[in-house]
């Protein structure tokens, strides 16, 4: 069955709520060599998470009622397409999920660490200069802290502020190896990028619409961006099973940033999660070569389904 296999190729419990679809762009950015930051328009960035805040931290306050995964999407997008944005916000997981699930960062019966990695970005001094990213972070470590009972100590935070610990690509890709390093099962982590997103294009063939999704880090001129693929190898195969993982990607092109199996979009359409049926599998097992997930090739090729053959 494809839950069978999708919880094989990727052990950990992710749960992605993205800013916008894939499809939804601010620059065509495929030609690497002449791309540069998209202009913001006057805007302070971060309309995603002011949004998720404004849901789940009105006036500092947790809401008085619980809300599902399916409350947050829609209220959401009410609040974005009354600032006048069109982004369709979109959860991604790699568990099929029931959306009028309680929305929570931290799963049942927690016993383990609260660990995260918050990375805000506002290209001080580039064009496309945004203005609100470093706040994204601050609000939602106040969120963390005061709601869900994170602790500072264990909070890697990267900002071009001068202040914390610049979110280069190599800092950035550090973050994520070192929260998989240090995660255990029971363990819960989140995860917040907000900055600009980016396409660029598909440079080993696991891209039904030709195009990697990116992050763009503060020094991508010298040291690129950071594909999904390498998202995919560095951080979401190889978090152990057990961990419970939450990550918002306030950026633009993010629908499908972690390359997850299942998908809702919150745009009137979808009554629940679907999975993909042409997710391919396979680059996974290229990626850890010949095991997914610390499981052997062969017990996975076990679970192959008509949807995703293994060969």
């Amino acid at each position: 069955m494809f839950g069978d296999k999708a919880e094989a190729a990727i052990p950990a419990d992710f749960r992605m709520i993205s800013g916008c679809e894939d499809k939804q762009t601010s620059a065509d950015v495929s030609n690497v060599s002449s791309f540069q930051l998209p202009d913001p328009a006057g805007r302070a960035g971060g309309a995603c998470t002011s949004a998720l805040l404004n849901v789940c931290y009105a006036d500092k306050r947790k809401p008085d009622d619980d809300l599902s995964f399916r409350d947050v999407l829609f209220k959401m997008r009410d609040m974005l397409d009354a600032q006048g944005f069109s982004q369709i916000p979109q959860l991604s997981s790699s568990r099929e999920l029931d959306i009028n699930t309680k929305f929570d960062i931290t799963q049942e019966g927690f016993e383990g660490t609260k660990r995260a990695v918050l990375i805000g970005i506002n290209y001080v001094g580039q064009d496309g200069e945004l203005a609100g990213c470093h706040n994204d972070v601050l609000n939602m470590k106040e969120y963390l802290m005061d709601v869900h009972d994170f602790k500072e100590r264990n909070m890697t935070i990267l900002m071009d502020d001068g202040m914390h610990e610049e979110p280069t690509r190599d800092n950035i890709m550090a973050a994520y190896r070192m929260l998989t390093q240090e995660s255990q099962p029971g363990d819960v982590c989140y995860t917040h990028y907000s900055g600009h997103g980016g396409k660029l294009r598909d440079d080993n063939g696991d891209e039904s619409d030709g195009y990697d999704e990116t992050l763009i880090p503060v020094d991508y001129q010298r040291a690129g961006q950071i594909r999904d693929d390498d998202l995919l190898r560095n951080f979401v195969l190889p978090m152990p099973r057990g961990v419970f993982v939450t990550s918002i990607m306030d950026c633009c092109h993010s629908g499908t940033i972690l390359d997850l199996p299942y998908t809702f979009k919150a745009d009137g359409e979808q009554e629940s999660m679907e999975h993909d049926e042409g997710y391919d599998f396979d680059p996974m097992m290229d990626i850890l070569g010949g095991s997914v997930g610390g499981i052997p090739l062969a017990a996975v090729a076990s679970l192959a389904d008509d949807c995703c053959v293994v060969s």
